[in-house]
């Protein structure tokens, strides 16, 4: 029975898709333009885009001029928004503008035109360049169009990809740390730190950058190690500065501790070492001595042993 009853849902389905299409192509090949408007406007409110936006596009030349030109134009730039296809729908309603400049419209027309930006950012991993566009267009809206009641939704927009370009930049960070690329980590940390005061991870990203100073200092040649270390002891000095609750200052408060000891243990060796060079200096002159000896001797026994031979030989 259930079948039955499947099969007969599917033949209706049928023969209503036969019948639509059918209709569709009558009104396609018609001359009469407000029936044809009228079937788009119907397709439209169907949810069938596609076929309304062929329609309607196919009605441009006959009602361009007229008042209803516009009301088609708006249709028509929904209908690639609805499809989802953000790039022709961002197009679409910037050309609106070019069109009806004056229109009652012309403000829901920008501040969709900039929203599409925000539709085709990608995932966080890939290229953010539209999100930085959406950001521009929806900042730009904000200032054109200050009492709209489009802006407190535009203003959470730029937060979320605010948001992402920040994750973003974090993940950049995280990668050059974990890479072992010391400097750079600690230069796009406080990059990020200063990029995005008001992150609630703010400290914890001018704590990444302690801790990228401290092993950027940890692995240079000792000469370097002194000022780099002291680049440590500023950024902590900073952190307390300006995060004087954080969560995180006991962990930075250990690499300030750690560098200072390390400065020392520096300063020390520095003292020490002109003398420690000059001893293996000397070293290095004996041994270098002795090996020229050594080989003066090899030689001259090895002429001595030639001398000896030719002799025998005569």
């Amino acid at each position: 029975m259930r079948k039955l009853v499947l099969y007969i849902s599917l033949f209706v389905a049928a023969t209503a898709m036969v019948s639509c299409n059918a209709e569709l192509r009558r009104i396609e090949k018609s001359k009469d333009y407000e029936a044809k408007l009228a079937y788009a406007d119907k397709l439209y409110a169907k949810k069938k885009y596609t076929a309304a936006q062929g329609l309607y596009e196919s009605l441009f030349q006959v009602y361009k001029g007229t008042d209803k030109y516009e009301p088609i134009y708006y249709n028509y730039c929904y209908c690639s928004y609805k499809l989802k296809d953000y790039v022709q729908a961002g197009f679409y309603f910037k050309n609106y503008l070019d069109n009806f400049p004056n229109s009652p419209r012309a403000t829901e027309m920008d501040y969709m035109q900039a929203y599409c930006y925000y539709k085709q950012s990608p995932k966080v991993q890939l290229d953010q360049t539209n999100t930085q566009k959406a950001i521009a267009a929806l900042q730009t809206f904000i200032n054109n169009y200050p009492t709209s009641d489009k802006v407190p939704e535009a203003n959470l927009v730029i937060e979320l990809c605010r948001r992402k370009l920040e994750k973003k930049e974090y993940n950049n960070s995280e990668l050059y740390y974990n890479l072992g690329y010391y400097k750079a980590a600690a230069i796009s940390f406080k990059s990020l730190q200063r990029n995005y005061p008001d992150s609630d991870k703010s400290d914890e990203y001018k704590y990444m950058a302690i801790k990228a100073y401290y092993q950027y200092a940890k692995n240079s040649i000792w000469e370097k190690q002194k000022e780099r270390y002291d680049d440590v002891l500023s950024e902590y000095l900073d952190f307390a500065d300006h995060y004087p609750s954080s969560k995180l200052k006991g962990d930075a408060e250990k690499y300030y501790t750690l560098a200072q000891g390390n400065i020392k243990t520096l300063e020390s060796y520095t003292t020490t070492k002109p003398e420690r060079l000059k001893k293996e200096a000397k070293k290095a002159e004996k041994a270098a001595d002795k090996a020229e000896k050594s080989d003066r001797s090899e030689k001259k026994s090895k002429k001595s042993e030639k001398a000896e031979t030719e002799t025998k030989n005569n």
